[in-house]
């Protein structure tokens, strides 16, 4: 018997320190990942919260789980990878539902985190709908926590969310709630370090609406406080010379002295003027930065119109002197070309908020009909392959269509004899779609690589290229909810990458 509970207990204390070192383990990993993402190495941070994550999950440690996990998430998503993304968040709840039904305690704050993290990735996919169901859950989370930071963090968020999607109105409203405690109050450096908070989460997050917007209520509210602080000041005189017209009126009393009176009365006069003056010296500064500030934001936006309308007069001017041109001749069709494209440039960015017309298409003969397009100019022994999938997506066909043909003709025009160009289809996530143009001619000289997607960038011989046509197919991925990059790690040519998000 007595042996039986001695090798128990020895097992016990096996156990409980075997559960010591992986917990320990676990921190120094967790400690490491933050090490790794402070300098900017995110596969081997991902990997090292992933480790952590695991070993906290199976040790109970809810709280550190949840944190690994939603880092992990948050790096899965930076590298576009959704579908491991949301799997994380997914099984980080599962986690923290088992923790509840163990320990029958809710854990609402824990919840809040994973909510938050599928925000963020809904705001960058541009999913409103999604990202504003999202924000429903944090408000129900953060109201059950009980908790004023997770009540604080929300408001923060919300006006980031609100700004970001174009709800100004909204975005003023959780400000306002924010500080609106502190202000009652006249705590002014709390309202001061809400703000700095505000555009400090703003920058960090990109959000260049809630920037903007932060900055311009902190100027509106530090003018209006130094108004405060005047009346204030007024208040506080009047008071001091309230009490010195008392302390007068009682020497009067007693001394009789009339011209004391007279005295007192004419300091008290001269104070209230000065405390006018200053008053009517901050109003007159809060009006002038006011009207500079609208003026120079006017200023900007008709000069902008003012450029844009200056293009298209151009084009529209010149486009018809050329027509009557000899089109023959290569420097008359290039600068004919170039005209075309510098209108087709500021049309693309003049629509990039508007949104497109998308429509359900097989991929599949999408890219047949692409490819019976650019046979004809492929040169003598070139392979043309496709590799699509017999799927569906909503598509604008159009501007997939202006990309896809513009990438395959300079493959077309750079790949040699018996080369090859590859035109090919991945499906990375739910609403995310990849299309790849890969060819095995001469590849991008290194020193076009930094400004391949910005026009007028470089001077070019209208005859040989204006460089603006990838540029264009910039806007275009842009306006659908994508980008347009160049695989700086293929070296067999080049190969153009298109990303695109439904």
């Amino acid at each position: 018997m007595k042996k039986t509970i001695l090798t128990a207990l020895v097992l016990l204390i096996g156990l409980m320190n075997g559960g010591l070192r992986a917990q320990g383990q676990a921190n120094k990993q967790m400690k490491q990942a933050q090490e790794c993402l402070e300098q900017k190495e995110y596969v081997k941070a991902r990997s090292l919260f992933l480790n952590a994550y695991s070993s906290f999950s199976a040790n109970a440690q809810y709280e550190k789980a949840t944190e690994c996990g939603v880092n992990v998430a948050s790096l899965y998503h930076r590298e576009n990878l959704y579908k491991e993304a949301f799997d994380m968040l997914r099984a980080t709840d599962q986690l923290i539902a088992s923790g509840e039904q163990q320990t029958q305690k809710a854990r609402p704050d824990l919840h809040y985190a994973t909510a938050k993290e599928r925000l963020r990735m809904y705001t960058r996919l541009k999913h409103a709908q999604r990202a504003e169901e999202q924000m429903e859950r944090m408000g129900q989370l953060a109201k059950a926590s009980g908790t004023d930071s997770l009540q604080k963090d929300l408001l923060y968020t919300q006006a980031g969310h609100y700004y970001t999607f174009g709800q100004t109105a909204k975005g003023d409203a959780a400000i306002s709630q924010l500080i609106g405690q502190y202000k009652t109050g006249k705590q002014y450096d709390k309202v001061l370090d809400c703000y700095r908070k505000l555009i400090d989460v703003a920058r960090r997050t990109n959000n260049a609406a809630m920037t903007s917007r932060a900055y311009e209520q902190l100027i509106v509210w530090k003018d209006s406080i130094r108004m405060l602080k005047a009346q204030d000041e007024t208040a506080a005189l009047r008071q001091e010379c309230a009490e010195k017209q008392a302390v007068i009126d009682e020497k009067k009393s007693t001394l009789k002295g009339r011209q004391a009176t007279i005295y007192a009365l004419c300091g008290l006069a001269g104070i209230l003027a000065i405390v006018l003056v200053m008053g009517g010296l901050v109003m007159v500064r809060f009006i002038v930065l006011t009207r500079k500030q609208k003026k120079t934001i006017s200023t900007l936006r008709e000069h902008n119109k003012l450029k844009d309308g200056f293009i298209r007069n151009i084009s529209a001017q010149v486009l018809p002197t050329l027509e009557q041109m000899d089109l023959s001749h290569p420097a008359t069709m290039a600068l004919k070309n170039f005209f075309i494209h510098i209108e087709e440039l500021t049309l693309q960015e003049n629509q990039l908020s508007e949104p497109c017309e998308m429509q359900e298409k097989r991929i599949d003969t999408f890219c047949e009909n692409l490819a019976g397009k650019i046979k004809g100019k492929l040169n003598e022994g070139v392979t043309l392959a496709i590799n699509a999938p017999k799927l569906s997506m909503k598509m604008d066909s159009e501007k997939l269509e202006h990309i896809l043909l513009h990438l395959l003709t300079n493959a077309s025009i750079h790949t040699p004899a018996n080369g090859k160009i590859t035109l090919e289809y991945k499906r990375r996530g739910a609403h995310s779609h990849q299309f790849i143009v890969s060819d095995t001619g001469c590849g991008i000289n290194e020193a076009l690589r930094p400004n391949l997607f910005k026009p007028f960038a470089t001077i070019c011989n209208l005859t040989e290229g204006d460089c603006l046509g990838l540029p264009i197919c910039a806007l275009m991925a842009t306006r659908m909810n994508g980008n347009l990059k160049l695989d700086d790690t293929y070296t067999k040519g080049a190969r153009f990458v298109l990303d695109l998000h439904a």
